[in-house]
């Protein structure tokens, strides 16, 4: 069967929201005169993890610490550097592409339905996108195959008429457990060498035009 549909991730893929929210725990640490240990910071699963990071700071700065102005202060940081945040390099050709190939278009994504709307309506690009499937509306987050399955039944179509782009090794292994064949662009932060189950690995989107993508994946 040939390809009817592509199925973007979001955070990091469809946009570089990863980037922005490093940048927002940074300065939070930073405002408490403390360094963020980065290397231990992107968990290796799509879930939430915001819960461990602020008992780590909360940790580190003792009783003075104040988890609600903390949690506001760094959401208005990150909101102002979403303010003029679009979509990533390539993906808007992408997009173009696909909806003159008459291709369907959907997200999967761990992070809730509303992250989606909010940031696809402030981009103008939410009436692209046929089919949204949010990580709140399923049981378990990436690399569990479950938001992947439902934007398939969205879609109703089968994973072989369906395409996934990812950005990370779990989001990778979430499309393939839904039978996906998947096209992974890894984030900054993410190291190229750890997307072996990939069936195309492409350093950004603007590396390869939408045609010639679909014609590599359609050989496999």
């Amino acid at each position: 069967m040939g390809i009817k549909a592509l199925i973007f991730d979001f955070d990091g893929l469809l946009m570089d929201t990863e980037t922005t929210l490093l940048d927002s725990w940074r300065q939070l640490w930073r405002w408490h005169g403390l360094t963020l240990d980065e290397t231990r910071f992107f968990a290796d699963h799509g879930g939430n993890i915001s819960e461990a990071r602020y008992a780590e700071l909360a940790a580190a700065v003792g009783p003075a610490f104040d988890r609600t102005a903390g949690d506001t202060r760094r959401t208005a940081y990150r909101d102002e550097l979403h303010r003029t945040l679009g979509l990533a390099p390539g993906i808007a050709t992408w997009l173009a592409e696909a909806e003159d190939a008459g291709l369907r278009l959907a997200v999967a994504s761990s992070s809730a339905r509303i992250w989606l709307t909010t940031n696809l309506e402030r981009t103008g690009d939410l009436p692209r996108f046929e089919v949204l499937a949010g990580g709140d509306e399923v049981a378990a987050p990436k690399p569990d195959p479950a938001v992947y399955l439902l934007a398939l039944q969205r879609l109703g179509l089968q994973p072989s008429e369906a395409l996934a782009f990812e950005d990370t090794p779990h989001g990778v292994t979430a499309a393939t457990r839904a039978g996906l064949r998947c096209v992974a662009i890894p984030n900054a932060h993410t190291d190229p060498s750890r997307f072996p189950h990939a069936t195309l690995l492409l350093p950004t989107a603007t590396a390869a035009a939408l045609p010639d993508v679909l014609t590599q994946i359609n050989t496999w």
